[in-house]
């Protein structure tokens, strides 16, 4: 069965918001795998990036902006505002407003949201969506801000 996974932040701050995807992204990786970063815009990619190579001195991601071309490697992260590349549908860490496309394909999801109505209204809907395509669901509330 596929999973949506929420992680609710406390902070209402964008740059703890992409602070806590690059933890996850840290962690996804160290279980030896891979995926796709949703973003909303090339900016937003483009931030992400730059934070994957300075969020924690010492660690090494291997990642790169997908700009709708075939990466090189097959074992990295992808950031991007594009769809998926099929081979990165297994597991999506959304960071966009919007349901990934084809997010059917997906095994899991991972939505970061942070604590303002901006964030947490679209979250909503998607968890509706997910529901209803039968994704086994879990929400985690984090109690800190992540500044």
């Amino acid at each position: 069965m596929p999973q949506a996974t929420f992680y609710v932040l406390q902070s209402n701050s964008q740059r703890a918001r992409l602070e806590f995807a690059c933890k996850l992204i840290e962690k996804v990786y160290n279980s030896g795998q891979f995926g796709y970063v949703l973003t909303d815009s090339d900016t937003q990619s483009q931030l992400i990036d730059d934070l994957l190579w300075t969020f924690r001195a010492g660690s090494f991601i291997p990642h790169q902006q997908y700009l709708g071309e075939q990466p090189a490697l097959e074992n990295i992260f992808l950031i991007g505002s594009m769809p998926a590349p099929q081979a990165w549908q297994t597991l999506v860490i959304n960071l966009s407003h919007q349901i990934p496309q084809n997010f059917q394909q997906a095994a899991r999801i991972l939505e970061i949201l942070d604590n303002s109505e901006a964030t947490k209204e679209p979250g909503r809907q998607r968890w509706i969506q997910y529901k209803q395509a039968g994704f086994a669901l879990t929400k985690h509330d984090l109690d800190k801000a992540v500044d």
